[in-house]
C-alpha cells in the first residue's frame, strides 16, 4: 500500500501493488506470495479489479452493493459485489460504451449508451432490448420523474426516449451545432447541456422549453489565463438546487449559482487539458476536478488547494463516493482505489482500512519525497549553490535542506556531465555481482564438453583445499565466467577427442597438468618448510634440470607413439576404401540431352571442363591461338581485347532460313514490279 502526503493530507493507493496474471494456477500464485515481497505486502481490496486493457468507466449502483465498470478490449461490463469482495459477472458488448447508468437500485437495469450510435438496455438476466438514435451520442441523463432518457452528441437536437411509453417523443431543439455533455438536477429536474459554443442552456422538462442560457467561454477567460482556442464545455455537474460547476476543454472550472449569469469563482488547472469530471465533497465543501493528468481538490470558497493526486498514465474517468473513497479509471488494466481518511471513514464493506490506517499512523515512518532531493551543505558546497541557502528554492529540513529534483539534475549535469553514465555503469556492475553471487551452483555436469568441465572442477577443488591458497593470486574460473559459458551450451564447441589435432596435442596437456600438480605439491612442501625453518634448502639446479628433461623426454615418446597410431589408423582407411572400389561393381550411365541441341562427342565436355580448370592466361592464349581472340595496343598505352562469339548450330540454320526468306521476298517483290508495269503499257497501248 502506497502512502502519499500533501498539505498534512494523507492518501492511500490501495492498488499500486502487482498483479498476479490470470493463467498462473492456485500453486504458482501461492509460491510466487512466497518468494516476492512486494506481491505478499500488496492488498487486494477487490478481486480481479482490473479491465484486460484499458477501462473507461465506474460507477455505483445507488444502493451502494454494487460496482459497475466498462472497459475495452474486447468492449465488456463486469460487476463486482462489495459484500464478498470479488467478481459478480461480466458480460461482453458488441462495441465500445460512451456512458451508461442504472436505471434501479441495484444492477437490475442498465442503459449503455455504444459508439456505433446504439442503446443498449440491460435486465438483471443479460440483454434486453437495443435501439438506436438518429446521431452519434456522447453523454444521456435520466430522468426519474417522467421516465425520459435524454440522449445529447453531434446534433443539435437533444433526443427523448420514454422508457413507459416506449417509443421516441419530440426531441429539444438547442441553438448550438452540437452537445458534448448533460445533466439533470436532482432537487427541482432542471435539464442543463453543455455545447461545442461554450455555453449551457438549461430547459424545463415540464414545459420543454428554455430557461436560461450561460455564456461560460467568456466567463472562463481571466487575466491570469492564456486561451489559444475556444473553450468548449467538457463536464458538467449539479449540486443542490442552486450550485453547478461546469469544466472547459481549455483547463478552468467554473463555479456558478443558478441565479447568476456571473460565475461565483474560477479554477485554472494550468495544463491546458480538457475537464474530463467534476465532483462535490459537502462535509468539507470541496470540489475535485480531473483532467487526463491530474486529480485536484480544492476549496469552493477560498480556492485553496486541498491536495493533489498525478497520474502516469491518460486518466479516463472519477468517481467520488460518499464517504472518503475515490475510484478511478485510467488507460491502464488496473482501476484505482484511493482512500483519504480525511474525507471521511470507509465504506461499510471495507471498514478494516480505519484499523489499518491508525496502525500505520501509530508507527510514522520516514517519508520520502520523489519530487524532492535532500542535500546537505558539502553537497551545495560540490554543486556551486550555496548562495541559494535562504532563498526559496531550498527548505531547511534537520542537517540539510530540500530542493526541487529537476533543479538538482539540471544543476549535477552542468558540474559532471558524465556523472550519469558512471553511476549507471555502477549500478549494472552492482546487479551483476549480485546475481553471480545468488547465482545457484548446479553440481550437474553440462551437456557439452563434459570431460573438460569435470577437470577444472577437479583443479578448482585442488586450489580450495591447498594451504598456501592465501599467498596465491586467484584467477577466474571458466564455468562462472560468462564470457566462455557458450563453450558448455552450444554443442559447435564440443571437442573432438578423435581428431588429430587433439590426439597430438593431449599429451603435452595431460603433461601440463601433471607438472601443474607436482608443482602445487612443491610450492605447498616449501611454503611449510619457510614455517619451520627460517633458511630453508632448497633443490640444486641439476635435479630440477635431471626432472625437466625427463619430462621432455618422455613427451616426445608419447607424441611419437600418437603419430605412428594414426599414420596405422589412416592405412587401414585407405585399404578398406580399396577393397570396397573393387567390390563395387560400375553400372552404364545415361544422359538426357536438351530439345535443340545435338550430340556430337563426349570430348566438347571435357574441353569444357578443362578450359574451366585453366588459368585466364591460358583461356586468353587458347583463344588467341584459335582467331576469336584480338589484342592491340591503343593511343594511351593500354590494351584493348575483342572478342568473336562463336555461332552455334542452331544459330547458323536460323540464320541461314532469314537469308533464305529475305531473298524469296525481294524475287517476289521484283515479280511483282514487272507485272504492274506489263498492265500499265497494255493500258496506254488501248
Amino acid at each position: 500500500m502506497q502512502v502519499s502526503s500533501l498539505n498534512e493530507v494523507k492518501i492511500y493507493s490501495l492498488s499500486c501493488g502487482k498483479s498476479l496474471p490470470e493463467w498462473l494456477s492456485d500453486r504458482k500464485k501461492r509460491a510466487l506470495q512466497k518468494k516476492d515481497v512486494d506481491v505478499r505486502r500488496r492488498i487486494e481490496l477487490i478481486q480481479d479489479f482490473e479491465m484486460p486493457t484499458v477501462c473507461t468507466t465506474i460507477k455505483v449502483s445507488k444502493d451502494g452493493q454494487y460496482i459497475l465498470a466498462t472497459g475495452t478490449y474486447k468492449p465488456r461490463v463486469r460487476c463486482y459485489d462489495t459484500y464478498q469482495l470479488s467478481l459478480k459477472f461480466e458480460r461482453c458488448l458488441d462495441s465500445e460504451v460512451v456512458t451508461f447508468e442504472t436505471l434501479s437500485d441495484d444492477y437490475s437495469k442498465i442503459v449503455f449508451l455504444h459508439n456505433d450510435r446504439y442503446i443498449e438496455f440491460h435486465s438483471q438476466s443479460g440483454f434486453y432490448y437495443k435501439t438506436r438514435i438518429p446521431k452519434f451520442g456522447r453523454d444521456f441523463s435520466y430522468h426519474y420523474p417522467s421516465c425520459d432518457l435524454y440522449f445529447v452528441g453531434a446534433s443539435s437536437e437533444v433526443y427523448r426516449l420514454n422508457l413507459e411509453q416506449g417509443r421516441y417523443l419530440n426531441p429539444l431543439q438547442t441553438d448550438a451545432a452540437e452537445n458534448n455533455v448533460c445533466d439533470i438536477n436532482s432537487v427541482h429536474g432542471l435539464f442543463a447541456t453543455g455545447t461545442i459554443e461554450g455555453r449551457v442552456e438549461c430547459w424545463d422538462p415540464r414545459t420543454r422549453s428554455r430557461v436560461g442560457l450561460l455564456d461560460c467561454a467568456l466567463s472562463s477567460v481571466t487575466a491570469d489565463s492564456e486561451i489559444n482556442s475556444l473553450p468548449t464545455i467538457s463536464a458538467l455537474k449539479f449540486n443542490g438546487a442552486l450550485t453547478m460547476a461546469v469544466g472547459t476543454s481549455t483547463g478552468q472550472v467554473l463555479l456558478y449559482d443558478l441565479r447568476s449569469d456571473k460565475p461565483l469563482l474560477v479554477k485554472d488547472h494550468q495544463y491546458g487539458l480538457p475537464i474530463k469530471s467534476v465532483h462535490f465533497q459537502d462535509s468539507l465543501d470541496l470540489i475535485l476536478s480531473a483532467d487526463s493528468r491530474i486529480i485536484k481538490m480544492w476549496n469552493k470558497n477560498s480556492v485553496r488547494i486541498f491536495f493533489c493526486l498525478f497520474f502516469s498514465h491518460v486518466f479516463t474517468f472519477l468517481l467520488c463516493l460518499p464517504l472518503g473513497m475515490l475510484l478511478t479509471a485510467s488507460e491502464t488494466p488496473k482501476m484505482g482505489i484511493y482512500y483519504i481518511p480525511v474525507l471521511g471513514p470507509a465504506p461499510r464493506w471495507c471498514s478494516f482500512l480505519d484499523n489499518l490506517t491508525e496502525e500505520l499512523e501509530e508507527n510514522p515512518e520516514s517519508t520520502v519525497y520523489d519530487d524532492y532531493k535532500f542535500v546537505t551543505k558539502k553537497d551545495l558546497e560540490n554543486l556551486g549553490l550555496t548562495h541559494l541557502i535562504g532563498s526559496p528554492f531550498l527548505r531547511a529540513y534537520m542537517h540539510g535542506f530540500f530542493m526541487d529534483i529537476r533543479l538538482y539534475h539540471k544543476v549535477k549535469l552542468m558540474v559532471n556531465p558524465f556523472a550519469y553514465e558512471e553511476y549507471r555503469k555502477d549500478r549494472i556492475r552492482q546487479k551483476i555481482a549480485e546475481t553471480r553471487a545468488q547465482r545457484v551452483q548446479l553440481k550437474k555436469l553440462p551437456k557439452v564438453n563434459k570431460e573438460l568441465a569435470l577437470k577444472l572442477i577437479e583443479e578448482e577443488e585442488e586450489k580450495q583445499k591447498s594451504t598456501w591458497k592465501k599467498k596465491v593470486k586467484s584467477l577466474p574460473n571458466i564455468l562462472t565466467d560468462d564470457r566462455f559459458k557458450v563453450m558448455f551450451e552450444n554443442p559447435d564447441f564440443q571437442v573432438d577427442e578423435e581428431s588429430e589435432e587433439f590426439r597430438l596435442l593431449n599429451p603435452l596437456v595431460s603433461k601440463m597438468s601433471e607438472k601443474r600438480k607436482k608443482k602445487l605439491r612443491l610450492l605447498e612442501q616449501e611454503h611449510h618448510e619457510k614455517e619451520e625453518e627460517e633458511e630453508p634448502e632448497g633443490k640444486p639446479s641439476d635435479a630440477e634440470s635431471s626432472e625437466s628433461s625427463d619430462d621432455e623426454k618422455d613427451w616426445v615418446e608419447e607424441v611419437r607413439k600418437q603419430r605412428r597410431l594414426l599414420q596405422q589408423e589412416e592405412r587401414a582407411k585407405r585399404q578398406e576404401r580399396l577393397r570396397e572400389d573393387q567390390q563395387t561393381v560400375l553400372k552404364p550411365q545415361f544422359y538426357e540431352i536438351k530439345a535443340g541441341e545435338e550430340f556430337r562427342s563426349f570430348k566438347d565436355s571435357a574441353t569444357k571442363q578443362k578450359l574451366a580448370n585453366k588459368t585466364l592466361e591460358d583461356r586468353l592464349k587458347l583463344e588467341a591461338k584459335n582467331g576469336t581472340l584480338n589484342v592491340s595496343d591503343t593511343t594511351v598505352g593500354s590494351k584493348q581485347l575483342t572478342f568473336t562469339l562463336k555461332r552455334s548450330e542452331q544459330q547458323k540454320k536460323q540464320q541461314e532460313a532469314e537469308k533464305r526468306h529475305r531473298q524469296e521476298r525481294r524475287a517476289l517483290r521484283r515479280s511483282a514490279g514487272h507485272l504492274r508495269s506489263r498492265h500499265r503499257r497494255g493500258r496506254s497501248f488501248h
